[in-house]
């Protein structure tokens, strides 16, 4: 289980605090959705819980233990994680990108073994894009490109992988793509997944559990039935909306006045 506890942080030379008291925990073997608005402080939870900032105060437990202290190495380890986007500076094939995600069992100085080669493909293979392993990353579609870095995170082997914004760049048919696959993957191999989302719809559909935050502050969290609704839309994005069941599957939609 990955837990968060009493979080505060701030950036350099500022007084105000962008993360306020964060308290939650991420189940295991569940995909758990951090559900805001720009500037309400997700991807600065992302960044702590990653590893990428240091909190002012607080800490980020894996199976109890304070994550806050350990090298890189040892968090690689734990915890992948699949960015936004990513130009890499060569065209590198698709295995090769992928072959990236074995770094942290690669000693220094060594190259890929075998067994490195073997994970890479099968990660690849996971997420459906065996038919693209020799082509340039550079190369391949926005929606091909994230299932690599999905790709490059298996291969990793860790039992938490997090994923920020991971559709932001997609139109409509790779988001439903990249998330369903995402899932399949939680259900197939008992990952724990934690993902940054501003689309309440998408988180709707394909989390298990939202943890919803505005202004630094948990605004709530729960089930997604729970946490997403008319009231708790309000109060995140300002806004008036309807929750309605569409042949049954519950949407947002906003109030068109007029």
């Amino acid at each position: 289980m990955l837990e968060v506890k009493g979080l505060y942080f701030r950036h350099n030379h500022t007084e105000s605090d962008v993360l306020k008291g964060i308290e939650f925990k991420v189940k295991s073997g569940r995909m758990t959705v951090i559900l805001g608005p720009n500037g309400s402080g997700k991807t600065t939870l992302f960044k702590c819980m990653a590893g990428l900032w240091r909190p002012r105060q607080g800490a980020i437990l894996f199976e109890g233990a304070d994550m806050t202290g350990l090298s890189f190495e040892q968090k690689a380890k734990i915890v992948a994680v699949v960015p936004q986007e990513h130009e890499p500076p060569f065209p590198y094939s698709v295995m090769d990108a992928v072959l990236m995600g074995r770094v942290s069992h690669v000693s220094m100085f060594s190259s890929p073994s075998r067994h490195d080669y073997l994970k890479a493909g099968e990660a690849i293979e996971t997420v459906g894009i065996t038919h693209l392993k020799e082509r340039p990353y550079t190369k391949i579609s926005g929606g091909e490109r994230q299932l690599v870095l999905i790709a490059r995170a298996l291969a990793q082997e860790t039992p938490i992988l997090m994923l920020d914004e991971p559709t932001s760049h997609l139109d409509f048919r790779n988001q439903v793509l990249v998330l369903t696959k995402v899932r399949d993957i939680v259900r197939q191999k008992g990952l724990t997944v934690l993902m940054t989302l501003h689309d309440p719809n998408r988180a709707m559909q394909f989390s298990d559990d939202v943890v919803a935050i505005n202004c630094g502050h948990i605004v709530a969290e729960g089930a997604p039935y729970e946490v997403i609704s008319e009231e708790n839309l309000r109060q995140i994005y300002g806004i008036e909306v309807s929750v309605a069941s569409v042949n049954g599957t519950r949407v947002v939609m906003p109030k068109v006045k007029g």
